[in-house]
């Protein structure tokens, strides 16, 4: 619906993504973030850490029909976690005081599941109850999901799509993940993740329900070595099994070994870009 008002709370890259998508379709669009200097010149601008109290009690003067909530952890420690995703969500609602958005979008990730053995997930399945660093992304998302605001998660798999980024600078050195024990991951590009967000506050802003929760990964969750081993084939790399990197070995844990399902994306209606890691790294791999 044109004229919207979207409030984007940690306006980074995905945050400028999606806002500017809806930018074009006739929305207004207000970023926060510390340093607002990167933000698009459309953009309604708000200097603001979203981690200290009272910080974002300028929400409820702005009235915004709909939120976007781009939670980070301040630090890796389990502390950074908490303050990053629990501490912000309850400043965010603090600062909307009596105006009730439309509907509230908050990103998270698919380390909250509990399953770490290979097994299959989708939006109902068990959260993990001993992971501290995931505990800390529940307590924001329940934050937001038994609040009074109409709200809905999506949990995203590792997101990419960054020329240069920390995975191809290895493979590029020649250091892949061993190829035993078989470690899954589950991927989605950051041109899908904007355009699956904006498609979400579309239907949202046309009165259409949004589901609770939302899975945000592509189609075909796969071995850590698979990926990393045809990436390294597409960069016109040989690298054998026995050149495994000892720095970056296979991880089982409550982060990741898992396959999820895009169920409830599919039923949205929304088109995947890239369906899977394969072409999403084509295209990445073909950029100038």
């Amino acid at each position: 619906m044109k004229n919207s008002s979207l409030l984007i709370v940690g306006c980074g890259d995905l945050g400028i993504r999606t806002g500017a998508l809806l930018l074009h379709q006739g929305w207004r669009v207000s970023g926060v973030r510390r340093n607002t200097a990167i933000l698009p010149a459309d953009f309604s601008a708000y200097a603001a850490d979203y981690t200290q109290p009272n910080s974002l009690q300028f929400a409820a003067e702005l009235k915004p029909d709909f939120v976007l909530a781009v939670f980070n952890p301040v630090d890796r420690s389990t502390t950074g976690y908490k303050t990053g995703f629990q501490t912000a969500m309850g400043n965010l609602l603090a600062g909307l005081g009596a105006h009730r958005p439309r509907h509230i979008l908050m990103t998270s990730s698919t380390r909250v599941f509990a399953e770490a053995e290979g097994g299959w997930v989708d939006e109902s399945s068990a959260l993990a109850t001993n992971d501290p660093w995931a505990a800390a992304i529940v307590a924001g998302e329940r934050l937001l999901l038994d609040s009074v605001y109409n709200a809905s998660v999506v949990r995203f798999g590792g997101i990419y799509g960054i020329p240069g980024g920390r995975l191809l600078s290895r493979i590029r050195r020649g250091e892949l993940c061993p190829p035993q024990p078989v470690s899954y991951t589950n991927r989605i590009h950051r041109e899908d993740c904007a355009g699956f967000l904006t498609h979400l506050l579309g239907l949202a802003s046309a009165g259409q329900d949004l589901q609770r929760v939302y899975i945000g990964v592509d189609d075909l969750p796969a071995p850590r070595y698979e990926v990393e081993s045809w990436l390294a084939a597409e960069m016109g790399l040989e690298v054998s099994p026995d050149q495994a990197s000892v720095q970056e070995p296979t991880r089982h844990n409550s982060a990741g070994h898992k396959r999820c399902r895009n169920v409830a994306l599919h039923a949205s209606g929304y088109p995947l870009i890239f369906p899977d890691y394969k072409s999403g790294y084509a295209h990445l791999l073909a950029a100038p």
